[in-house]
């Protein structure tokens, strides 16, 4: 007579392990997913998924983790991926850390800084010094240096 979840088919359900976010959705906190990941609306916190693609309308601020991701719309945050792939309608206003593959299209707004991670190696005196400008805080204020009267040429 009633029919309880345990009773419906189990080939109704999706298990393709795709999420999604839609484009009027709005996302408050990190996410984690062993799955994939699709945005189209507004994720402000951090993400840790296996695949990831921001679609045009999508924006995220935070950090993402994933295995590979494609984005097409807004990030503020830093990207840490295998393989990452910008499309031209992508805005991407922080640091990008990649392993295998990085890939831009011509029109892509990248600002901030790109790295290919090493693999297992230690840092090199290069990524070190290079590491430290990145770093840098941004130039400090000159200082007010009072100026002693003089005597007046006659």
């Amino acid at each position: 007579m009633f029919k309880t979840l345990r009773s419906i088919d189990d080939n109704a359900l999706n298990h393709s392990g795709r999420s999604y976010v839609g484009e009027t959705m709005q996302l408050e906190g990190d996410l984690r997913s062993s799955g994939s990941l699709d945005v189209a609306g507004l994720v402000n916190g951090n993400l840790y998924v296996l695949e990831m693609t921001v679609a045009e309308t999508g924006s995220v601020r935070g950090t993402i983790e994933a295995g590979s991701i494609e984005v097409n719309g807004h990030i503020e945050g830093k990207i840490y991926a295998d393989t990452v792939i910008v499309g031209k309608s992508a805005v991407i206003k922080g640091d990008i850390f990649f392993k295998n593959t990085l890939k831009t299209e011509e029109g892509a707004d990248i600002d901030g800084y790109i790295k290919r991670n090493s693999k297992g190696k230690t840092n090199t005196e290069e990524d070190i010094a290079i590491e430290a400008i990145v770093e840098r805080e941004s130039a400090t204020k000159p200082k007010i240096v009072p100026v002693l009267h003089q005597k007046k040429a006659v």
